[in-house]
């Protein structure tokens, strides 16, 4: 059997079905992978900028559809209700998010019958590498701009050292600050003071910007691009066993035609042996 395979138009053949099957492959990874990918990678309207207080109000839940949406919002920073939360990345380097506390400015109060500056959200301002490097937030009236995440969960069983918070948790901070809080958080894009840009990422300094991108949509099986890539698997191995079944029939007629061949040549008769001879002739 090896023999034949090793001929040289079945060892060109075996090549070919091999290629054949790593295109099969390659389809069938291609294949694979459409049918894990979302259709939509993100939302598109959640970075269409809106109003925060057209968006969400105090003191109401957190409704996903609203998570990851660009806001805007007109305010100002209390220095005095700053915070630092640890355990953070920045380009896999651990350090700390600088929280400070936001007045939004025409934001309602949780009865929602008048407008109130004591309104706030915890803002996500920026990431530093050391505590000493913290500096002050942005005085006066700003132009925030971000994108709104919900709540986390605190810590439990961790007590944060002063002047730190276990999460970016409202619940969290609402009592260390104690004040109304929206129930999410926004991590800032832009803020601009008389339309000045002064955002970490304007303002060289040691606080660098967050840049939180868009939460991708959940991952949904397309069932047929997953049958599709075994099908092309199977279609692989069938390249392989029909250069196989090629092989084998080839062998086989080898082998029938050395069995023709020894018929057509039959062995020469062996003579009688001188003994038996003379046993026939006598009377």
């Amino acid at each position: 059997m090896w023999k034949t395979a090793l001929k040289p138009r079945w060892i060109a053949g075996f090549v070919f079905a091999i290629a054949i099957s790593g295109v099969f492959v390659l389809l069938s990874q291609w294949q694979f992978g459409r049918s894990t990918r979302p259709e939509i990678p993100a939302n598109p309207a959640t970075e269409q900028v809106k109003p925060l207080t057209d968006t969400l109000r105090p003191g109401e839940f957190f409704h996903g559809t609203d998570a990851d949406q660009m806001v805007s919002a007109q305010g100002s920073y209390d220095p005095a209700k700053q915070l630092l939360v640890p355990g953070r990345l920045h380009d896999g380097k651990p350090g700390y998010w600088v929280v400070t506390a936001f007045a939004v400015s025409g934001a309602p109060t949780l009865s929602g019958v008048a407008a109130s500056p004591q309104t706030w959200i915890p803002v996500a301002r920026g990431w530093v590498a050391d505590p000493a490097d913290v500096p002050a937030p942005p005085s006066g009236v700003l132009e925030l701009t971000g994108r709104l995440l919900p709540s986390e969960a605190p810590v439990p069983g961790t007590a944060p050292r002063p002047g730190e918070a276990t999460a970016v948790s409202v619940a969290e901070l609402i009592n260390y600050w104690e004040v109304s809080s929206y129930p999410g958080f926004v991590a800032a894009t832009a803020e601009l003071a008389g339309g000045e840009d002064v955002s970490p990422a304007a303002v060289p300094g040691g606080l660098l910007p967050l840049d939180i991108g868009p939460q991708p949509p959940a991952q949904q099986i397309n069932w047929l691009n997953l049958f599709y890539s075994l099908e092309w698997v199977v279609f692989a191995g069938f390249a392989l066993f029909v250069w196989w079944r090629l092989v084998k029939d080839d062998y086989h007629r080898d082998l029938e035609e050395a069995l023709d061949h020894d018929g057509d040549h039959p062995l020469p008769e062996q003579p009688e042996h001188p003994e038996q001879n003379q046993q026939k002739v006598q009377p």
